[in-house]
């Protein structure tokens, strides 16, 4: 029997409890999960840790099995994909598909903000005048209705990128602390946040106990956590790892803790520190143990030197903070399975990277309409899920019609930069062109070795039944993903038309579509030919 075959055996209870997750998110997504009122799930309250071991008040074991829905770090403030369904439904199908919790990104950047965008006033129409800090409090609430409790994650200083360490320029390590202590006095009350996850992915210069104030981590993250704890004693300090480790190793962004067992942040609060690295397969990127002939059998070994070893010595508690993956190579499915395995042996909490079908290096666990359950994907995580019951169908459900969106969606590519909604000109700007009754803008996104997303602005100053936009991209070879459009690439140009809920405008109506491509390098600002009819 093959390695792959092996890893992929189910035992009938196994595939029992994978039928049971993806029947309970096709409800969900049907409209057929009982409404919030009636949810009979009871939320564990404030946690604590005892060993490697997270407890309720009570002292039983608990684990938190998030997801995260994440758009609050980026330019638009909101979870992603308000622009298409409901927030209660999106939180109906991530507690039907089995998990008790959310991972919430948030930016500092969009904390100060006054306003959120890309929410879809027909399908929101309580959300789209709330500040982000509002809507922060009703995401909370409405995850709280759903059972399902709520991590808050500072992913971003600003909402263009990434940070190395847990401040910038622009955003100082106090503004990170200030910022961590109105939250917790915010939802001091509120025992369904239950956890501070205090900044995402350090990794570069970030150390662990180098003793460096500039860059040690560890440092970092105490003076943070117990900053947090003064005002709120009752919350989970949540601590990431670093990339580079202190015997020369390097693993994912976030993802070193083989020194935090040695020189463990220590809160003046006792038992509030989980630590969370990240992981992710060999589709993000090709670190050394893929490549190893024992893989996959070789990743317990990795896991349990970088962090796994905190909960086998009984040391720490561990949240996986970060998986994910499209599941679409045999590797991928390979390290899906084995970690799923380690998880459910070692009983560690998690948070799967991500809920949004929009993140270019993983996709997420529904489909581009928000709503599809991803069965594969559910399936392969349904042995550390908590199975769903299947409650009877509603009788005679009357038909909702489902709002067409005002918004499209917004990528959630490595690092999304701020975008400002364009206004249409005369005289197109460089990566700008107008054509009889319709405008497009170009909007880059982010870029990496191997590809890039990118966005388009596309306004009807005039009724326009349909439209293609194209334009030259030298080093693009595929279109691997793309939303309210579809596209093609030949000889290093790109042509998209129109689809979906962006196929027909009304005049006045601006929306947003996307790609994501394949290249050796990405257009910065190409010039845009627009045709409509």
């Amino acid at each position: 029997m093959s390695v792959w075959r092996k890893n992929r055996s189910f035992t009938r209870r196994a595939l029992r409890r994978a039928a049971a997750i993806v029947a309970g998110a096709i409800l969900v997504a049907a409209g057929a999960i009982a409404s919030p009122a009636s949810a009979t799930t009871t939320l564990p309250g404030w946690l604590s840790t005892r060993g490697a071991t997270i407890v309720t008040a009570s002292g039983a074991p608990f684990t938190i099995k998030a997801a995260a829905w994440f758009g609050m770090e980026t330019s638009n403030c909101a979870p992603h994909g308000l622009w298409s369904i409901p927030l209660d439904d999106g939180l109906a199908a991530i507690a039907g598909m089995g998990f008790n919790a959310i991972r919430l990104p948030f930016s500092n950047e969009c904390l100060a903000a006054k306003t959120s965008n890309s929410i879809n006033a027909n399908a929101n129409p309580g959300l789209v005048s709330l500040t982000p800090l509002q809507l922060m409090d009703t995401v909370i609430a409405r995850a709280k209705a759903h059972g399902l409790s709520v991590i808050l994650d500072r992913h971003r200083p600003d909402s263009a990128a990434q940070s190395e360490l847990w401040y910038t320029a622009q955003y100082s390590e106090q503004r990170w602390i200030d910022d961590w202590k109105m939250l917790a006095a915010r939802y001091k009350n509120e025992s369904a946040v239950i956890g501070v996850d205090l900044h995402n992915e350090p990794h570069g210069s970030a150390c662990w106990n180098c003793g460096d104030p500039a860059r040690d981590w560890r440092a970092a993250a105490t003076r943070a956590g117990n900053a947090v704890l003064a005002v709120n004693p009752n919350l989970l300090i949540i601590v990431e790892g670093v990339e580079r480790q202190n015997d020369g190793s390097s693993t994912w962004w976030g993802g070193g803790l083989k020194d935090a067992g040695a020189a463990p942040v220590a809160l003046e609060v006792k038992n509030r520190v989980v630590y969370s690295p990240h992981d992710y397969p060999a589709s993000v990127y090709a670190q050394p143990w893929f490549s190893a002939s024992g893989y996959p059998a070789n990743l317990e070994a990795v896991w349990d030197a970088n962090w796994g070893y905190l909960v086998r010595g009984n040391i720490a508690p561990v949240l996986l903070g970060e998986f994910g993956t499209k599941l679409e190579t045999a590797s991928d499915r390979a390290w899906l399975d084995t970690l799923v395995g380690y998880l459910a042996k070692t009983k560690i909490s998690y948070a799967y990277w991500s809920f949004n079908p929009n993140s270019g290096d993983t996709g997420g666990l529904v489909a581009d309409d928000w709503r599809t359950p991803q069965k594969a994907k559910l399936a392969a995580l349904a042995p550390i899920l908590t199975p769903v019951a299947s409650p009877a169908p509603q009788p005679n459900p009357a038909p909702t019609a489902t709002p067409k969106p005002t918004a499209s969606p917004k990528p959630a590519a490595p690092s999304p930069s701020p975008t400002a909604s364009p206004t249409p000109a005369p005289t197109p700007k460089p990566g700008a062109s107008a054509a009889a009754g319709i405008t497009a803008t170009w909007v880059p996104q982010s870029t990496w070795g191997e590809g890039y997303v990118a966005e388009l602005t596309v306004t009807a100053t005039g009724p326009v039944k349909k439209w293609s936009v194209s334009f030259d991209a030298p080093g693009t070879t595929a279109v691997s993903n793309a939303w309210g459009m579809s596209c093609s690439v030949a000889a290093g140009r790109v042509t998209c038309t129109g689809s979906a809920w962006a196929a027909a405008l009304a005049p006045g109506q601006s929306v947003r579509v996307g790609l994501q491509a394949a290249a050796t390098r990405a257009p910065s600002a190409p010039k845009l030919i627009v045709t409509a009819s």
